[in-house]
Formats: structure tokens, sequence, C-alpha cells
């Protein structure tokens, strides 16, 4: 009973946080005051404050992260829903994704060799840039934490939405598949509920980008892993 009490108020105070947070960047619009981030910053200041540790919010956190198993199944309905974007672009989709998969991969080795990190950390780097199922489970297969591969994703996606912005425009990347791509690949769906502000088409291209991001990183991670670690 008593656990139960705690997943309640878990899930309740996760729920509450995240849309207050929405709420302060509706009103205040703005890459720094994103849900996630915002809502992230106030619930580690919490746990901090009054002492809560991890394990203790997992009581109730373990069944948030259960919906993420199905949401790996859920990805199939935005690809088959712009399946005439990806038949009409195919080409440029799927080279633009390969890029982006094979960047964040490499990136993240090559950022943790040079750290000299343990491969538990290392192995938890390489999934960073697709959507947390995956990534958990990309993780798991090589060695890695999901929890703390979960932790990546979250950088990687917030990093992309705040900083995508001022990179789209300095490389003056208009089109809205080039930017629809470009932040699906590198943010997943932090960066796609972004796009999806920016504009539909924009929105559409991120969300392809991002399933098939998934699918590709699935497959090639543990390959370049093997082939460069």
């Amino acid at each position: 009973m008593k656990e139960f009490v705690i997943a309640l108020i878990a899930i309740s105070f996760t729920v509450f946080i995240y849309m207050a947070a929405k709420k302060f960047n509706q009103r205040f619009p703005n890459p720094f005051t994103l849900p996630l981030l915002v809502g992230t910053a106030v619930m580690v200041i919490f746990f901090v404050a009054f002492q809560i540790d991890y394990d203790t919010y997992m009581i109730g956190g373990q069944w948030i992260e259960m919906l993420l198993g199905p949401a790996v199944v859920a990805l199939a309905y935005p690809l088959y829903k712009q399946w005439e974007m990806l038949k009409t672009y195919f080409v440029p989709i799927m080279t633009g994704v390969l890029i982006g998969a094979v960047i964040g991969v490499v990136s993240g080795l090559q950022l943790a060799k040079w750290l000299g990190v343990e491969e538990e950390v290392i192995y938890s780097l390489v999934p960073k840039s697709v959507t947390t199922p995956v990534a958990m489970d990309v993780a798991a297969t090589l060695g890695g934490a999901p929890p703390l591969a979960a932790i990546f994703v979250m950088v990687a996606g917030l990093g992309g939405v705040v900083l995508s912005p001022y990179v789209l425009r300095w490389f003056k990347i208009d089109h809205y598949l080039g930017k629809g791509i470009g932040i699906g690949s590198a943010s997943h769906a932090i960066g796609t509920a972004k796009a999806l502000e920016n504009g539909e088409k924009e929105g559409a291209a991120s969300s392809v980008a991002m399933t098939l991001s998934a699918i590709v990183v699935s497959i090639i991670g543990p390959m370049l892993v093997f082939l460069i670690y």
C-alpha cells in the first residue's frame, strides 16, 4: 500500500510539473523554456532539496518507463501517415537520415573515447540521437545502462532543440525537408515536437526522420561499435 501511494505521488508529480512547464513555455516561448528542459530542472532541484533518491522516485517512474515499450510500436504510425512523402523524397530522406545516424553514433563514441569513460557509459552514449525506448534497448543490447542512455537521449534532444534554430540559420537551411530531417535525426521526439510547432510539413519530415533513425541506429549502432571501439 505504501509503495502504491509513493508511485501515485511520483506519477502525479511528474505530470503536474510537465503541465506547469508547458504553460510556462506557452507564456514565455523560447528555446530555453522548453517544457522538458524546465520540468527536468525543477524536478532535479526538488529532489536535491528534499533528498529524494532515484530508487524512491522510480517506484512510480517505472510505470511511466513501461509505457515506452508500446511507444516503439507506435512509431510505425507516423511512418505510415507520411508514406507519400517518403516515396517522393526517398533518396534525400534516406541519405540525410543515414548521415545523421552515423554522425550521431560516431560522435558519441569519439567523445567517450576522448574522455576515457567506462565501457558501460560508452555503450549508453552510442544511441543518444534516437528516441528513448529504442535507445534504451540498443544500450542494453550493447552492455550499457538503459537509465543512463535515457539521460543522454534527453541531453541530445534538448541540446538539439535549443541549438537547432541557430545552426539552421548559420547554414542557411530554410527548406522544410532539410530542417525536419536534421531536427528529427539529431533530436528525435523532442525535436519533432518543436518542429511541429514550426509547421506541419517540417514536423512531418522530422517525424519520418525520427522513425527511420531509430531503425537505422538499431542496425548500424552495434556494427559501428564493433568497427570503431
